[in-house]
């Protein structure tokens, strides 16, 4: 039987192709994804036994970008590519996310998704296509998986929504949404926006739900055509009685123990229920069945816990810290916690607290992104930091997880398009969010504190922004949508998603549904919950600090930017940099200089910068007819001399503008190097400077005085003078010492 298959169907006006059986044929699924002139191959594979000794599932996702595909050859010594880039991790989560709970229960066999970029063509987006492959290569395997999904990126330009949009696209947007989804739900959402309404946001949802049918239907045919059965697999049961006897002996105090207000409190007695449960069992059924059924019986106290603490809230419209489903923890903020930060602040929602701050730097602390798309440069940042202390637990300390990296990203993204635009702020801001106490909700504390720290700083933010994580819970026709969710309400619920945004609209979500049937009225409902529990966070917020500071940090840069001429950059860097390395090395500033002839010159002393920006006005100063200067002889002719007026620009005072006497020989009155003040005749179009020293001279007494005046009143009316031998800039000084795109 041929294989071999390639379908594909039309996507915004091209052609989105799956193929398979011709590539990495020994994978248990492979599908190869193309997009105008971008390809990426996925493979699935799982291993036949279970891992031991563990109780989750081993689900490896990763997404990989070669530079072959892009044309490129990798850096550094050894010329491959190396770790994982913050962007390909994101992507993997993206793929990992959706994919995961389609998985069975109890499912425990190592599984790995490998996307592998193998061409782009820097206009269609590849992690869509990957995510969209991950689902058909799965689906077509023989792995039991209950697929498929298929991811849809959604933009919006002028009102109207587009799928799979164009990377020129997205930047015209005001959305940029990327939606997994099944043939009945949505699965997962990821994306931001320019402060777009809940309903809006709904709309894009539906639009993205609508654009994958036609690729799950093309999935399905390829399926159909050579898609292997899948293999028969039924997780480990208790038996009934087990089953039984579990519930009879932790309900009452797993039910009692879900009232316990505090966190640890709860956990300790949760900790005793079980401990009770597996002794008694251990008695009752001895200890080589009650071996053999431990991790089961573990599963089991785990399901009972989540059952009553779902009853609780569905029935008695009741949580686990005694909160209603809409109320929100009780908030504290406080702004300038750190005395020599830039800006910084302390959020505090309930059990979850984060210690944010922000630091102002110029553009040379801009973060160079070498994708495969282009190089460029990123002017915004915020790190998210979990340390283990902050559960009270003890883990070694090693650099951001994937986990850090996508609520970093999240967080990111939430206040990104609300920082003010670069030529009105030309600073490179990083935000470091330090989680210091964690209950749930630990990325949006980053979003809330980082607003606070950013305003503290004094970043002119356009609109503050908070977020919010929500939960739901849904069984049969009963539905409780939770606001401000704890660690225990997001595993336990149907749905957690996060929002963030400002008063007037969403700037960022992150939704993962893991039931099918949520009808557009419980998103809408969801989302309108949100907003409210955003609103009431804002307000809290801005009881604290109402607006940005107006004024910096004393200890933050102050930038200030001046502007010449494109020509004259080179006269402020020097040859090989040196001119501005000597004003930097002079003053102790920061100068960073634009391909438009903008010089941003940054410091935390004012005076420095005042001093570094003489310099600069000196070096680029245009010389103007009647000003008088003073400078030094740079070059002696027969018929006069050249005078250094402004670095790199030298005019000419011949011989008869030296005195009002003949001179006979320049070097009678001057040499080289001596320091002379003369002024500016003229400034032919050509750049050529006519100088005077003699205009500075005072008049003889006498006949001979008005003989001086006369000659020179002659001399200075213009007749002629412009074809004597001029000075000008000096055009062979100086050069950029590099080049760099402008930061975006």
């Amino acid at each position: 039987m041929n294989s071999f298959v390639r379908e594909s169907v039309m996507i915004n006006g091209r052609p989105l192709t799956l193929e398979t059986g011709r590539i990495a044929k020994q994978a248990h699924g492979a599908v190869l994804i193309t997009y105008g002139e971008s390809v990426v191959l996925v493979t699935a594979v799982s291993s036949q036994d279970d891992r031991p000794g563990i109780d989750f599932f081993p689900l490896t996702c990763d997404y990989v970008e070669k530079s072959f595909a892009a044309g490129k050859i990798p850096g550094g010594f050894f010329k491959r590519e190396g770790r994982q880039r913050d962007e390909e991790i994101l992507t993997s989560r993206l793929i990992d996310r959706p994919c995961r709970p389609l998985f069975p229960d109890g499912y425990k066999k190592d599984t790995q998704v490998i996307a592998t970029v193998l061409s782009v063509d820097k206009i269609n987006p590849t992690d869509v296509l990957a995510l969209t492959a991950a689902g058909a290569a799965l689906h077509i395997s023989d792995i039991p998986w209950a697929g498929p999904v298929v991811g849809v990126r959604v933009t919006r330009i002028s009102g109207e929504f587009v799928a799979y949009p164009t990377f020129e696209q997205i930047a015209q947007g005001d959305m940029d949404i990327i939606v997994a989804a099944s043939k009945d739900a949505i699965v997962m959402v990821e994306g931001g926006a320019a402060e777009v309404s809940e309903g809006d946001l709904v709309d894009a949802l539906m639009f993205a739900h609508k654009s994958a049918q036609p690729i799950l239907s093309l999935i399905e045919q390829i399926r159909a055509a050579v898609g292997k059965p899948k293999r028969s697999f039924e997780a480990k049961q208790l038996s009934a009685d087990i089953k039984k006897r579990v519930a009879a002996l932790v309900d009452a105090d797993l039910s009692k123990a879900s009232r316990i207000l505090a966190k640890h409190e709860r956990y300790d007695a949760y900790g005793v229920a079980k401990k009770k449960m597996a002794e008694t069992l251990q008695q009752e059924l001895g200890a080589e069945v009650y071996a053999a059924n431990e991790k089961l019986i573990k599963g089991e106290f785990e399901e009972r816990k989540s059952y009553l603490v779902r009853e609780m809230v569905l029935t008695e419209k009741k949580r686990i810290d005694g909160r209603d489903s809409v109320t929100i923890r009780p908030i504290s903020c406080e702004v300038g916690l750190l005395p020599r930060v830039h800006g910084s602040s302390l959020f505090q929602r309930g059990e979850t607290q984060a210690i944010v701050t922000s630091t102002l730097g110029t553009a040379s602390d801009e973060q160079k992104i070498d994708a495969l798309i282009g190089e460029s440069w990123k002017s915004f940042m915020l790190h998210y930091n979990f340390p283990p202390y902050s559960t009270g637990e003890t883990k070694p300390l090693r650099g951001p997880g994937r986990r850090e990296i996508g609520h970093g990203n999240l967080a990111e993204r939430a206040l990104k398009r609300m920082m003010p635009d670069a030529d009105k702020f030309p600073y490179t801001v990083r935000v470091v969010s330090e989680t210091t106490e964690s209950n749930g909700s630990s990325s949006m504390a980053s979003v809330c504190g980082g607003c606070l720290s950013l305003m503290d700083a004094g970043v002119p933010i356009k609109s503050p922004v908070a977020g919010i994580a929500m939960g739901l819970i849904k069984e049969g026709d009963r539905v409780a949508i939770l606001s401000d969710i704890l660690g225990d309400e997001d595993h336990l619920g149907d749905m957690d998603f996060k929002v963030c945004g400002t008063a007037r609209g969403v700037t960022a979500i992150q939704m993962d549904i893991k039931i099918e049937g949520l009808s557009r009225e419980i998103l809408e409902s969801a989302l309108r919950q949100a907003r409210d529990g955003r609103l009431h966070i804002l307000d809290k917020m801005l009881q604290t600090l109402n607006a940005p500071r107006p004024e910096l940090s004393k200890w933050a840069p102050r930038i200030t930017s001046i502007k010449v001429k494109p020509d004259q950059i080179r006269l402020v860097i020097g040859p090989g940099g040196k001119t501005i390395k000597g004003i930097v090395d002079q003053t102790g500033v920061a100068i960073d200089v634009e391909d438009d002839g903008t010089v941003n010159v940054a410091s935390s002393d004012p005076e420095a910068v005042k001093r570094a920006l003489a310099i600069i006005k000196g070096l680029t100063a245009e010389p103007e007819v009647g000003t008088i200067y003073k400078g030094p002889v740079k070059r002696i002719t027969d018929f006069g001399a050249f005078i250094e007026i402004l670095p790199g620009t030298d005019g000419l005072l011949h011989v008869s503008e030296i005195a009002h006497a003949r001179v006979d020989r320049v070097e009678d009155i001057m040499k080289e190097g001596d320091e002379v003040e003369v002024k500016v005749l003229e400034v032919s179009r050509d750049g050529k400077i006519r100088l005077s020293r003699r205009a500075l001279l005072p008049l003889p007494e006498g006949p001979a005085g008005e003989e001086a005046k006369r000659r020179m009143e002659a001399a200075h009316s213009g007749d002629g003078r412009e074809s004597r031998p001029s000075g000008g800039r000096d055009r062979d000084r100086g050069g950029r010492d590099r080049d760099r795109p402008r930061r975006g």
